[in-house]
């Protein structure tokens, strides 16, 4: 074990007491998110964009100005950064395209998850080398993310009321997995002595 490798957990410990909060708020988003899609299955498209643009936003400004506020000691805080700047791009899109169609919308939320799941399993990788980090979790939710978005450009014709429900339970999972996270990354600090 090198010099290098015992002297990350500290580092990373600390920037856990400062994030746990911000993976669990993004987890709380996305199951709220995931229930008003589920709750009002009769939603329309111009509703969906709205809760989906105003989701993305929200989430991306969050992770962003977090990844900035801690990049001297966030190693590879600029995957958090992209993941962030991804979502608010993604959300901007939705809003500022008001004529959208449901099969648009079906590939923006797409592309969206595939890039934000992307960006969440190489972001989750840099934080490996601290087994509590809880960077498993984020792995795994940047897999769900690809396979949603995978599943949704293979399967394009399901219907805006297929969007829906698939695109809840997605939201759900997603936020369910980022909330283990964070109380994963909080015990860890709490473990360290931090909190």
């Amino acid at each position: 074990m090198s010099a290098n490798s015992i002297s990350h957990p500290d580092p990373f410990r600390s920037l856990f007491k400062q994030i746990w909060w911000v993976v669990l708020l993004r987890g709380i988003l996305a199951v709220l998110f995931g229930v008003i899609a589920l709750v009002w299955p009769g939603i329309t498209v111009w509703a969906l964009v709205v809760v989906f643009a105003v989701y993305a936003i929200v989430d991306g400004v969050v992770l962003a100005a977090q990844s900035v506020r801690d990049r001297a000691t966030l190693d590879g805080w600029g995957w958090w950064l992209a993941m962030g700047v991804v979502s608010v791009v993604a959300g901007l899109l939705a809003l500022f395209w008001p004529a959208i169609t449901a099969l648009a919308l079906l590939y923006l939320i797409a592309f969206y998850a595939i890039m934000f799941g992307i960006t969440g399993i190489v972001g989750g990788m840099r934080f490996r080398k601290v087994p509590e980090s809880g960077w498993l979790w984020s792995v795994i939710a940047g897999v769900v993310a690809v396979l949603f978005g995978l599943i949704l450009l293979i399967f394009p014709g399901e219907g805006i009321l297929g969007l829906i429900v698939v695109l809840g339970i997605y939201a759900i999972l997603f936020g369910v997995l980022l909330i283990v996270m964070a109380f994963q990354v909080r015990n860890s600090a709490k473990k360290a002595g931090i909190l």
